[in-house]
């Protein structure tokens, strides 16, 4: 393992889900000629979606989600409008296209599985999952992008899948990354703010969250949202980690927080509860031992991380 490899596998970051992946992206490169070239490689990988989920080859122990690019060619995959995602060890290409299924049969062999399902169970190797969401990003950005805002022509895929442009204005379209903060806030003497909303399971707590608006700094955009959602004002913020959240196009960037005020007015509209928790409290939900049956987010979540750190009394805003 190489020295910045061992850099990053200590950062939080490369802990959470959709974090791992390894490729090669060679942004500057990315040409229609990449492209074919990536399509003639003999040993290029190529993942496919069809209808919003991920084709996976169920008979492969373990599971896999690559095909060849024959393999694609017999499903029928859109390699006409695939994308380059990047290059594997040995110069490898790892592409990405869709498939157009009529129902559900996937055929025989495979499955076609939710990402947030692939990702939270652990159905594929970490790498993997890093591609898958990569690749489902760009996806969801392309069926939202086929007409220019400008001009309202057809758009086309161009740069091997890392652009679109316009046919008529030649306006030049990028993918967009949605950053969301994600905080935990505490109060520097072992408590913390955690928070459920409606669509929560039964007993399940998380950290506030909330999107950066334009013209707000990261940290404003932690304060604006630890105020709207649970009325408590914010002092120093220090960014901690951050995860891929290709649900559709999110960055989630973790902070910690450290309030300025102790009285809970929480949103109705967006929070079902939000109160503070004593560290001993937040352990036990950790560990799943808590006495009334309290949970916290899984590993794969960028909020198990802030939420451990604090556990682990890790919270350096409030020192």
């Amino acid at each position: 393992m190489s020295d910045s490899e061992k850099r990053a596998a200590q950062e939080i970051s490369a802990r959470t889900g959709f974090s791992r992946n390894a490729l090669r992206r060679d942004g500057e490169l990315r040409t229609d000629a990449s492209l074919a070239a990536a399509l003639d490689h003999p040993h290029a990988t190529i993942y496919l979606t069809a209808n919003g989920k991920w084709l996976v080859k169920t008979n492969a122990a373990p599971l896999s989600a690559g095909f060849s690019i024959a393999e694609a060619r017999e499903l029928g995959a859109g390699l006409d409008e695939a994308i380059l995602l990047g290059f594997a060890a040995g110069d490898a290409p790892a592409l990405a296209a869709v498939v157009a299924l009529e129902g559900e049969d996937v055929g025989d062999g495979l499955a076609a599985m939710d990402l947030r399902g692939i990702g939270m169970e652990g159905r594929l190797d970490p790498d993997s999952e890093g591609r898958l969401a990569q690749a489902s990003h760009l996806v969801q950005w392309h069926g939202k992008n086929r007409f220019c805002g400008l001009c309202g022509a057809p758009t086309r895929s161009a740069s091997a899948g890392y652009r679109r442009q316009c046919t008529a204005c030649e306006t030049p379209i990028f993918p967009r990354i949605d950053p969301v903060t994600i905080m935990l806030v505490h109060d520097g003497e072992g408590r913390c703010v955690l928070g459920r909303q409606p669509r929560f399971p039964e007993n399940f707590w998380s950290c506030l969250a909330g999107f950066v608006e334009p013209g707000e700094t990261l940290e404003d955009a932690v304060r604006r949202e630890t105020m709207e959602e649970s009325g408590l004002s914010v002092g120093k913020v220090e960014m901690v980690a951050s995860q891929p959240w290709p649900f559709p196009g999110n960055l989630m960037v973790g902070c910690m927080a450290l309030a300025e005020s102790r009285d809970i007015a929480f949103d109705a509209t967006e929070l079902e509860d939000c109160r503070w928790f004593s560290r001993s409290d937040v352990r036990a939900m950790l560990e799943g031992t808590h006495r009334d049956g309290l949970m916290v987010p899984k590993p794969f979540a960028i909020a198990h991380f802030l939420i451990k750190a604090f556990v682990d009394d890790e919270t350096s805003a409030g020192r």
